[in-house]
């Protein structure tokens, strides 16, 4: 018995590994997968949950780009002088109220999509907002791997008005905002790198579904390169609120993008992603960390950042949408030059956009 008992143990207490002279423990869960924590087994159900009831099987797809939305429009909801819990569920748990919000237009598919998978689980509204978008990113070619932290207490009040930046706000205002809850403008930009693999459903409704860079469904640094060149059309009707030119038919590019890329605070950070995918995803991962504690009490909560599958590596590598020139491109930085670049081979790169599900 008192082997049994001991090999028990070994089981649910994997080898001890060495970090910087520490001993970390590894527990291997009840459904067979090892983690440093055992407060972190609950989250694998969840994944699989997840992975194949709302990412499809594992796809960088609508439903990731949805719900890596709702985890910043969640989390930026707090503020010191206004209130609001941040990174708190309260998106979900007061969606009567948070979804009338402007800014947060079109963000109830996805919540009707995740709450019921929230409710099979033992797990807050909070919790499962950041940990949905960063299984869901893991699941785009080049994407880094984020971080996950576990314990956000249930959202006690919605998110004031007013919170969430809108693409139409000027660059003053959306620095401002970030500002307020802890965000360099260089941060802002690497915060941004989540477009590189989003769409816009509402901006302009007459073409759901259209991505921001021509590669909606790899996490590359295609969108910093594209936004740079010089816009010539609108993909679909036009004169829409926070929309301007876009160098590329099919893709969609924000008045809130084209000038980040092109204002004096904001221009070089920009520009340093746009062929350097090692520190993209660098300052992404960071960025986001950040943004997913936002207003919460990481001294009570437990890293399960090792449940989060690792991404497969980036696929092909920077360059001009085919029929493109670096004299298209529209320095921005001044102390500088944009990276020299190729062009694609072939035909005019043309963007066929998948609408929403």
């Amino acid at each position: 018995m008192a082997l049994k008992t001991l090999f028990a143990v070994l089981v649910a207490l994997a080898t001890a590994r060495f970090a910087d002279g520490a001993v970390t423990k590894r527990v291997t869960c009840a459904t067979g997968q090892v983690t440093a924590n055992a407060a972190c087994c609950v989250l694998f159900p969840i994944l699989a949950d997840l992975q194949e009831n709302l990412f499809d099987g594992g796809e960088c797809g609508e439903e990731v780009h949805e719900s890596l939305r709702l985890t910043f429009h969640d989390a930026i909801g707090f503020s010191h002088t206004q209130g609001g819990g941040g990174a708190d569920g309260s998106i979900i748990t007061f969606d009567e109220i948070e979804t009338a919000f402007p800014a947060n237009n079109g963000i109830d598919d996805i919540i009707d999509a995740q709450t019921p998978l929230i409710a099979r689980h033992n797990i807050t509204a909070g919790d499962f907002i950041q940990f949905a978008g960063a299984v869901g990113v893991s699941n785009c070619p080049g994407a880094p791997r984020l971080e996950f932290m576990l314990g956000r207490p249930t959202a006690k009040a919605p998110s004031p008005i007013g919170l969430v930046p809108e693409p139409f706000d000027t660059i003053t205002e959306v620095l401002a905002r970030f500002a307020e809850v802890g965000f360099s403008p260089e941060e802002v930009v690497a915060l941004l790198a989540s477009h590189t693999i989003a769409a816009a459903d509402h901006v302009d409704p007459s073409i759901p579904g259209t991505p921001f860079d021509s590669t909606p469904g790899v996490f590359d640094t295609q969108l910093f390169i594209e936004v740079q060149l010089r816009g010539v059309l609108f993909p679909g009707v036009g004169g829409n609120p926070g929309e301007v030119e876009s160098p590329l038919e099919g893709v969609i590019r924000l008045n809130t993008d084209a000038t980040l890329a092109r204002d004096e605070r904001t221009a070089c950070a920009w520009q340093s992603f746009a062929n350097n995918q090692a520190k993209m995803q660098t300052e992404f991962r960071a960025a986001m960390a950040k943004l997913a504690v936002i207003g919460q009490n990481t001294a009570t909560m437990v890293d399960c950042s090792d449940v989060i599958p690792i991404p497969k590596p980036v696929t092909g590598k920077a360059h001009l949408p085919a029929g493109a020139t670096m004299n298209d491109i529209e320095q921005a930085c001044a102390t500088t030059p944009f990276p020299t670049l190729s062009a694609d081979p072939g035909p005019e790169t043309s963007v066929v956009p998948v609408p929403p599900s």
